[in-house]
């Protein structure tokens, strides 16, 4: 079983729009969605629809709209009771894949109701595989607060602890590295320059990328997997680093393309697969995601059947 927490869930409002957007314009857009949205609900959404056991837990309101949407994606939930309403986030795209996004900062959760949420993440993974900890903070918790639950499940649950995979950036993922040590992180290429605090070379982004994660793997977390958008993405271990190049697709919307790239490594990684057949799922499934409208979570029949070029980095 994958457990995921969205620590600041949104209702994700997609509006795509069929030319270029103009700040300051009155446009017309051709098509709206609403999808339940937060980093862990769609790690929770992809593994789910892959056949694999998944829990999302959740801070949510009684009576939050967010819960509607929730619902309907079929996505096995805890939800841990607050008094705030989720937010609301919205994504524009256009006919030729740009994407702009509104990120709203989130309900305010008190004392009380972040300890609720540890409680409920020490329930929810008692037997689990993976704990996925993805996405922002909401306001009113430190930033150390995955570090806080880290902490808490590993001295639940001991030897039996899950995995723990990280998908956050900012103060939040340097809190962790420097002291949860997470098997797992999936940073973008920015995030984990911002992590390391150095500027990427300009040139071959691939290696420029591993030269760094391996200043972070394996001390401060044990894998990383970096998601390079249309370059593809690269996973750093203890044994080594491999470079993945995406199959040509038609770019519909980037929104959710790093979660869905995430739980393509998990399932794989469930599955027993290897490094490189890990790499090459994740990179499969965050090009399903990006070949779909809004924040869909790809099933395996939406994967893109090009070919994925995976390679060791010598």
């Amino acid at each position: 079983m994958i457990v995921t927490l969205t620590a600041n869930p949104s209702l994700d409002r997609t509006i795509v729009l069929e030319a270029p957007l103009e700040p300051g314009a009155v446009q017309t857009a051709v098509s709206q969605r609403e999808d339940a949205g937060g980093k862990g609900i769609n790690v929770a959404r992809v593994v789910a629809a892959a056949g694999i056991d998944a829990v999302a837990v959740l801070p949510l309101a009684a009576g939050d709209p967010f819960d509607a949407a929730l619902r309907g994606a079929g996505v096995p939930a805890r939800r841990v009771p607050v008094t705030g309403h989720a937010r609301a986030n919205v994504t524009i795209t256009d006919a030729a894949g740009t994407t702009t996004k509104l990120n709203l900062p989130g309900a305010t959760l008190g004392a009380a109701e972040a300890a609720a949420v540890v409680e409920a993440v020490v329930a929810a993974t008692a037997g689990a595989r993976w704990l996925v900890l993805a996405g922002s903070l909401p306001p009113g918790v430190g930033d150390d607060f995955y570090v806080d639950v880290v902490r808490a499940v590993r001295a639940a649950h001991g030897a039996q602890a899950p995995l723990i995979a990280v998908d956050t950036s900012g103060p939040a993922l340097r809190a962790v590295v420097e002291h949860a040590l997470p098997d797992l992180i999936k940073p973008n290429d920015e995030e984990l320059a911002e992590l390391a605090g150095v500027d990427l070379p300009a040139g071959d982004l691939a290696a420029a990328v591993i030269a760094v994660a391996h200043s972070i793997v394996p001390d401060k977390s044990r894998a990383a997997l970096i998601t390079l958008g249309a370059d593809g993405a690269v996973l750093v271990d203890a044994q080594g680093a491999w470079v993945g190049m995406p199959p040509r697709i038609r770019v519909v919307s980037t929104v959710g393309a790093g979660d869905s790239s995430l739980a393509g490594y998990l399932i794989a990684e469930t599955e027993g697969a290897g490094p490189d057949a890990r790499l090459e799922r994740a990179i499969r499934y965050g090009a399903a995601a990006a070949s779909l409208p809004g924040t869909q979570a790809p099933a395996p029949d939406d994967l893109p059947h090009g070919d994925v070029r995976v390679s060791t980095f010598a």
